[in-house]
């Protein structure tokens, strides 16, 4: 299936949106119709949730995550870091992340068995990503 959605006035919906297997991410504050296009489609499979990264909306951009896992930049505030916590499947663990190269989604390409990295991602932050989206206990 596949659906036509925009984003206010932008058809960058991965911007402002982050999808996986066992959870939808939708940025605060997205027009009524944004939002509900998400809820309709997926709310009987899995929790779309309302939110913010790092006080932005441009959540794709800001996080990358799988149905293991969600990691967000050092930059997103406990208050946003408790919401994501509380509203994702108990399974999902969620990290943030020091690094300098901060928009997560835009250097980290990941599904629930590979994850593909920028070449200048810190080597803590490597292990992180292993350990966080994959089946890897701590």
């Amino acid at each position: 299936m596949a659906l036509r959605t925009r984003f206010e006035s932008s058809d960058d919906i991965g911007v402002f949106a982050k999808l996986t297997n066992s959870y939808c991410l939708v940025a605060i504050g997205a027009s009524a119709n944004f939002y509900a296009m998400f809820e309709q489609e997926l709310a009987e499979h899995m929790p779309v949730i309302s939110c913010s990264i790092a006080d932005t909306r441009v959540i794709g951009r800001m996080c990358v995550g799988n149905r293991k896992g969600l990691l967000v930049p050092s930059t997103t505030s406990d208050q946003e870091l408790q919401h994501l916590r509380n509203s994702l499947p108990d399974p999902v663990k969620v990290e943030r992340i020091e690094e300098r190269l901060s928009a997560l989604g835009n250097c980290i390409a990941c599904n629930d068995y590979v994850a593909l990295i920028h070449s200048e991602l810190d080597k803590e932050t490597e292990q992180i990503v292993r350990v966080c989206l994959s089946s890897i206990k701590h």
